[in-house]
């Protein structure tokens, strides 16, 4: 059981874990195409609408994770990254990398039990995203998720609603 996907499913199905809403996250369901709702302003991303990040569990257990958007003057920007469990055993906490061994955290704040959406943030409270399903949440979700933001630290007035229709 080397392989990242044999550990992330052991780690995220431990029994009677409470994790962001779920008793067992099921890294499958969490594979696919995910639509950026809003995010942190960073440098990495300025600029870019319609926002779309793609994980998939691949054959030799790897997760890679595919992120794209539409930058101002029309063309698309894709950057190809993987994720891997954090090192300190919170099965909500992987690190994602882009560029070479350097690695950022991603832990998950908030999930929906029916995996429609997620809040994202990290170590700090210099990143925070909500991605969904759907280019779009309700009112609902989205106040949840904003609440649930504020309570972890995060100030939500900065957060950028970003163009998906």
């Amino acid at each position: 059981m080397k392989t990242l996907a044999m550990i992330l499913l052991c780690l995220f199905a431990s029994p009677g874990e409470e994790t962001a809403g779920n008793k067992n996250f099921d890294i499958e369901k969490y594979m696919g195409r995910w639509y950026e709702v809003a995010r942190f302003d960073h440098w990495f991303e300025r600029g870019l609408s319609h926002v779309k990040t793609t994980y998939t569990l691949e054959d030799d257990g790897k997760v890679r994770v595919e992120n794209s958007g539409v930058r101002p003057d029309g063309k698309i920007k894709t950057a190809i990254g993987r994720a891997k469990m954090a090192d300190d055993g919170n099965p909500l906490h992987l690190k994602v990398s882009f560029f070479l061994w350097f690695y950022s955290d991603y832990i998950i704040l908030d999930l929906d039990p029916e995996y429609r959406y997620v809040l994202i943030g990290s170590s700090s409270d210099k990143y925070l995203w909500i991605l969904s399903r759907t280019p779009s949440l309700t009112d609902d979700v989205k106040n949840h998720l904003l609440n649930t933001a504020r309570e972890k630290g995060y100030d939500t007035s900065r957060l950028m609603w970003v163009e998906q229709e």
